[in-house]
């Protein structure tokens, strides 16, 4: 195979990537009204409802892979669309409390699997041989791209923060 034909193989492979990642957010938003990180989330929320009897913002962070800032921001949106409520737990008022609203909870059924989720799925069942190997490769090509310097969250959406800031249809 000539160099010239490699670098384009390359080259399709990200951009196939970069594609898959836009066509699945924007397939996402229109039949759900919410965004990646939002998704997650919500389904974050029903999740540690479901195994624990409290569930806080820092939890949330933690499940999803989330800066807290992050999701603060997020939540607020959430709570305005009324899709969860936070309750202040009186002992300790500093304390948050995130509950799902029935809103919520009808907004989730019907959403299909992540992308990323899918992508953990399969890439969990490769060989952990195979995981170093993957890993290191995509190391190299961010390290190629120069994009090593940029801080990036373990979510595999298309849109970028500031798109975070619209509203929840």
């Amino acid at each position: 195979m000539e160099k010239q034909d490699l670098v384009e193989r390359m080259l399709r492979a990200i951009r196939r990537i970069i594609l898959k990642t836009s066509h699945y957010s924007r397939s996402l938003s229109r039949h759900s009204g919410l965004t990646l990180p939002q998704l997650l989330c919500l389904r974050a929320i029903r999740d540690l409802s479901q195994e624990k009897d409290e569930v806080t913002a820092a939890q949330v962070s933690s499940r999803v892979g989330l800066a807290a800032p992050t999701v603060s921001r997020i939540l607020e949106r959430m709570e305005r669309a009324q899709l969860i409520e936070r309750i202040r737990n009186s002992p300790d008022r500093r304390r948050v409390l995130i509950h799902l609203t029935e809103t919520g909870k009808q907004r989730l059924d019907g959403i299909p699997t992540p992308l990323q989720e899918q992508f953990v799925d399969r890439v969990t069942s490769l060989a952990q041989e195979e995981q170093w190997n993957l890993l290191a490769s995509l190391e190299q090509v961010v390290e190629l791209m120069e994009a090593a310097d940029l801080d990036a969250e373990p979510v595999i959406s298309a849109e970028f923060e500031s798109r975070e800031d619209r509203k929840l249809s």
